[in-house]
């Protein structure tokens, strides 16, 4: 049977095999898609006669990296309480493995969350006392409570959300969206990531954002908070914008007679991105001043909002990056990493975040935005029950936990005010609705119209995808 064509096929084309298809004529024609900026579903591998009508059509994801401790934000567990400082049962972890930061403790000892939990909202969702904002947002959200993953460690285990595998290299989820899908806006990159300034924690890479062996235009472009968002986007002393478009004009030129003799598509990515680069000299400044936001928007986004570079902030341009067409926006924030010390700790997380990731489905909400946006909020991994390092009544740590956590969603098609999965009485297994971040990830594609197992492309002698050879659609959460 005759696979379909991909779209990524053209690029894996000698140059000899490209001339006898007029593949002078085709490049062209690439180079004005390109400029253009949008794509059709034809030519990008997003599925044309999908069963489901897709309502998503971008995505701000709110990855909180370190590993929130679903027992402390989320998932209620009375048992912990109940049991805390005695040992964790084996049967209870039966084989799983432990971090090299706990396997040599003498004991494991239970460690009941210190926050008080109450239901919230026609859903009756449980929620922590950390989490006063979310209380709001409860009937818009879907939340999961039986992710899991195999990494047991940040780097793999982030490496694995983002891009479906534990080993660098692959293409991010942004990424693989917007070589599906293309952009819809011609004067901002489609994918645009924002990390929280000022955090310690994990590591960030770029390949986090990268494009792997897709095409470079596709990779995201990262803001930064301060004078200057993108480094090196404006023009150096004394040069004006006229000379810039000459300079551009000529150097296109080069790069034209270039592509005409190699016929390497990243030559019309070099282009197209000078081209998205002198167009952001004017976009950029206009989208991160929030001096026309009115001070409605402050108070609900919180006073961190008019702080540039905090989460409040960014959440706020997420909105506004969205409000202009941006198809994937990334938000990174660090600190989730609670191996001690955990209820002092966790109370700054939930502070620096719980107030915006709420305002954000509540703004999109009143713009009439969430029903076409899909808001994600979770990290790579969750907590253990069990404490790591000592217990006293003040004070306990949670190691790394892969077996179960709790991730939630919000608009874009997902079914609001519903909880999704279990886990057992200690938090520390899945009881029933278990989701792999290969599962998570192709809900994700699917709610945006693709079919995870279509959109692929071909490197080194095999076809991959962003859900390597498995994943199934939870089909559960769809509205």
């Amino acid at each position: 049977m005759k696979r379909p064509a991909n779209p990524g096929d053209h690029l894996q084309t000698n140059r000899r095999h490209f001339f006898q298809n007029g593949g002078a004529a085709l490049g062209a024609a690439a180079l004005g898609s390109l400029l253009g900026g949008r794509s059709s579903a034809e030519n990008t591998g997003a599925s044309t006669d999908h069963p489901f009508a897709p309502k998503a059509k971008r995505v701000i994801y709110l990855f909180q990296s370190g590993g929130p401790a679903q027992q402390d934000l989320f998932d209620y567990k009375p048992k912990l309480n109940e049991m805390n400082g005695e040992e964790l049962p084996a049967s209870v972890r039966g084989e799983q493995r432990l971090t090299g930061m706990s396997s040599f403790q003498s004991s494991l000892p239970i460690a009941g969350s210190h926050f008080k939990f109450a239901r919230h909202g026609e859903s009756g969702a449980w929620l922590s006392e950390l989490l006063p904002h979310h209380q709001k947002i409860v009937d818009d959200v879907c939340f999961i409570k039986s992710m899991h993953t195999e990494a047991i460690n940040h780097d793999p285990a982030i490496t694995m959300f983002q891009t479906g595998s534990q080993i660098a290299g692959r293409p991010s989820l942004g990424a693989w969206l917007t070589y599906g899908l293309g952009s819809e806006t011609e004067d901002l990159p489609a994918f645009i990531v924002l990390a929280s300034a000022g955090k310690g924690g994990q590591p960030l890479y770029a390949r986090l954002w990268g494009s792997g062996f897709l095409d470079s235009r596709y990779q995201g472009v990262r803001f930064r908070s301060g004078e200057e968002p993108v480094l090196y986007l404006t023009n150096p002393g004394g040069v004006c914008s006229s000379r810039r478009r000459s300079q551009l004009d000529a150097i296109a030129a080069l790069n034209r007679h270039q592509f005409e003799k190699e016929m390497d598509p990243e030559i019309q990515s070099r282009i197209a991105q000078y081209e998205m680069a002198f167009r952001m000299q004017t976009s950029v400044p206009e989208v991160t001043d929030l001096s026309d936001e009115p001070e409605s928007t402050f108070r609900l986004y919180g006073e961190d909002a008019k702080k540039p570079g905090t989460f409040a902030a960014n959440c706020l341009l997420a909105r506004r990056l969205t409000e202009r067409g941006v198809r994937f926006v990334q938000l990174y924030h660090q600190g989730w990493d609670q191996h001690g010390n955990l209820p002092a700790a966790i109370r700054v997380q939930a502070k620096e975040t719980d107030q915006a990731s709420a305002a954000l489905v509540q703004d999109l909400k009143q713009r009439g935005l969430l029903d076409d946006t899909l808001v994600i909020w979770g990290g790579e991994f969750g907590r253990t029950s069990y404490t790591q390092g000592l217990l006293t009544p003040s004070s306990y740590g949670r190691d790394h936990h892969p077996r179960c956590f709790t991730t939630w969603m919000a608009g874009g098609g997902v079914k609001p005010g519903y909880t999704h999965g279990e886990t057992d009485e200690f938090s520390y297994n899945i009881a029933s609705g278990g989701v792999h971040v290969h599962d998570f990830n192709a809900t994700i594609l699917h709610l945006m119209g693709i079919d995870h197992e279509k959109l692929t492309h071909k490197y080194q002698g095999r076809r991959f995808r962003l859900t390597d050879v498995h994943g199934e659609v939870v089909e559960s959460i769809l509205a």
